[in-house]
């Protein structure tokens, strides 16, 4: 394949070190075949022998295997004044049984003597001997140089004799790794172009460079694409940009980058449109909430607010976008808000199915009512779903699933355990219901209340449940009679949406939320299902 890019995924090893982010085994395992389904053909899995979970992971893997994908083992160069082939530590790595391990060694000089407080060529001979010692075992290594940048910025004539050992000792790949992530892209420009004269005069089959960025400087992304535009053929990164401090090089802004803008083939045209679902899948694994700004695969990407705009993009999308969205699964979203034209509420009712005559006055309406209530503090940009629910009522299309009558809630405080208890009342086709239920909180409890009163009438709500609850103090001088706004997010498991409610009661606010919510949760039921990335986020 001519222009290959070799992708380097290490989110379960690097990117699992990012603050607030936590794995299980199964988590992994799911993360993986993610990675593996989108074409990614190296996947770091871990340190084997660091952790039980780690351990037990290749040895699922062994069991069933990726489809495509190198699964690899992490580990580090020997340690001062053993020998590898005696290095206890070695040993889970070859159990793991890779094909592929990725040894890492000490770049700066610096970290050789404070660090490891060893000599340099002792550390010279741990990569010599490391390497060797694996190959003999046989195994294929990648050598990641670690600290490359500043090491080579020190004391340059040691970290290229570094990279020497490893290249002469067997490594295939070097990695050349922006540990710190204070690198600049000129300076990666640069020193790329010294790393690959200097190999051109060493005696060597070596022909792979590698890149590895953190972003602790905003620029993870740029200095991986100067590295690969100097002759770099792997780019390692993580999905979502995740790691440690900053985090890595986001692999969801690199790959289009380098497949669409660059011409460089890293993964087949047919996974590229799965990145976005795969980005937040991912997240959601995770249980870290998706950037709604990332580049290419945030819900923002393509988003379109400014009445003149989204006037524009419905007669030429080149004219406020860089690429077409579905080339990486994503998709143009029209937002709403009081910034809105009469161009953003037809472009948003042909999102929800829905054909509108700009003739129709039904849509001045809309958009005069849009304006109303978001002046009140309605927020639609957020809440698609209340506003696809207000559209259908302007246009006589909502359906009335349930009428509520009233609520009231009741907290308990006892010790340090609080509990609420909430009644509902409401009516469904003129049957009147009386419904109470408990939550470990005042909105858990109402929605626990209103479930509990149509799960008979409605069974598809027992698959709904609550993913966020966010709330905003709208005019914070007027104390404890501030308004409130709402925002919640709802899922039945394969879609989300988000309802609005204001008032000047956070409970009556939530209340709005919920119901919405739920009448949403029940148009979506009875309607073909709509792409998630698409429809609602």
């Amino acid at each position: 394949m001519t222009n290959r890019l070799w992708i380097y995924d290490t989110t379960l090893r690097d990117g699992a070190q990012c603050e607030g982010l936590s794995l299980s085994l199964e988590d992994k395992l799911r993360i993986a075949r993610q990675l593996d389904s989108l074409g990614i053909p190296f996947i770091e899995g871990g340190w084997p022998g660091a952790n039980p979970k780690d351990v037990q992971f290749f040895w699922r893997l062994k069991e069933e295997p990726l489809t495509q994908a190198e699964v690899v083992a992490f580990c580090s160069t020997r340690r001062p004044g053993k020998t590898a082939a005696n290095d206890e530590m070695l040993q889970p790595i070859l159990s793991a049984g890779t094909r592929w391990v990725t040894l890492f060694g000490k770049s700066w000089d610096l970290h050789v003597t404070e660090g490891l407080k060893t000599t340099l060529d002792e550390n010279l001979a741990m990569i010599r001997d490391t390497v060797e010692y694996l190959r003999s075992q046989g195994r294929r290594v990648i050598y990641d140089a670690e600290h490359w940048f500043d090491g080579y910025k020190h004391n340059p004539d040691y970290a290229l004799q570094t990279l020497a050992a490893a290249a002469e000792a067997g490594a295939e790949w070097l990695v050349l790794c922006d540990t710190n992530g204070g690198t600049l892209p000129h300076e990666v420009t640069q020193v790329v172009r010294d790393v690959l004269a200097f190999l051109a005069t060493k005696s060597t089959t070596f022909l792979h460079l590698g890149i590895h960025t953190h972003n602790d400087s905003g620029v993870a992304v740029a200095n991986a694409l100067a590295a690969v535009q100097e002759g770099v053929t792997m780019v390692q990164g993580t999905i979502n940009g995740y790691g440690e401090r900053c985090g890595n090089a986001d692999l969801c802004s690199l790959i289009p980058n380098f497949q669409l803008k660059l011409g460089y083939n890293c993964i087949k045209d047919e996974q590229l449109v799965k990145l976005t679902q795969a980005s937040r899948s991912i997240s959601e694994i995770v249980n870290l909430a998706p950037d709604d700004r990332a580049p290419f695969v945030g819900l923002s990407a393509f988003a379109h607010k400014g009445g003149i705009h989204v006037s524009a993009v419905e007669k030429n999308p080149l004219t406020y976008e860089h690429l077409e969205p579905e080339k990486i699964g994503n998709c143009r979203r029209i937002v709403i808000s009081d910034q809105a034209g009469l161009s953003n509420v037809l472009a948003k009712a042909r999102t929800f199915g829905i054909e509108l005559d700009r003739k129709n006055p039904a849509c001045r309406q809309i958009l005069e009512k849009l304006k109303a209530l978001e002046s009140q503090g309605y927020q639609f940009e957020g809440a698609e779903a209340s506003f696809e629910l207000l559209m259908r009522e302007a246009l006589s299309q909502r359906q009335q699933w349930f009428e509520i009558k009233g609520f009231q809630v009741h907290c308990d405080k006892v010790g340090e355990e609080c509990t609420a208890l909430a009644t509902v009342k409401l009516s469904v086709n003129g049957t009147n219901i009386l419904e109470c239920a408990e939550g470990n909180g005042p909105v858990s409890a109402l929605d626990s209340a209103l479930r509990k009163a149509l799960v008979n009438f409605y069974p598809a709500i027992a698959h709904f449940y609550l993913t966020d609850y966010k709330v905003r103090i709208l005019d914070s001088g007027a104390g404890t009679a501030a308004k409130t706004r709402v925002l919640l997010e709802s899922s039945n498991r394969q879609q989300r949406w988000t309802t609005v409610g204001v008032s000047t009661n956070i409970l009556d606010a939530s209340c709005q939320a919920v119901v919405e919510g739920l009448e949403y949760g029940l148009v979506l039921d009875n309607q073909e299902a709509i792409p998630l990335v698409c429809r609602v986020h």
